[in-house]
């Protein structure tokens, strides 16, 4: 993953709120994922306009810092899994 590609979520993938967890979670044909508070706020950044440093630099703008390369590695994971999809 490059820091220009533009992420966002995949057609069959919501980005929602589990009431009963009370966790944000991505749901998936035949699975959900329980996501934590940081990995929902990159993924509601996901929108296929901003780039990975743009969505970093929006992350830092918020929390003071954010490791770039974590942010990639968890994008990296979700395009593996098919629910990112990536353009350049």
């Amino acid at each position: 993953m490059d820091l220009s590609d533009r992420p966002r979520l995949a057609r069959h993938v919501r980005l929602s709120f589990c009431r009963i967890r009370q966790r944000p979670i991505l749901q998936l044909p035949e699975t959900v994922v329980v996501l934590n508070a940081s990995g929902a706020t990159i993924l509601e950044l996901c929108d296929g306009e901003r780039t990975v440093a743009g969505i970093v630099s929006e992350l830092g703008a918020r929390y003071q810092t954010v490791p770039d390369d974590e942010v990639q590695r968890f994008l990296t994971r979700l395009a593996a899994r098919r629910c990112v999809e990536l353009s350049g």
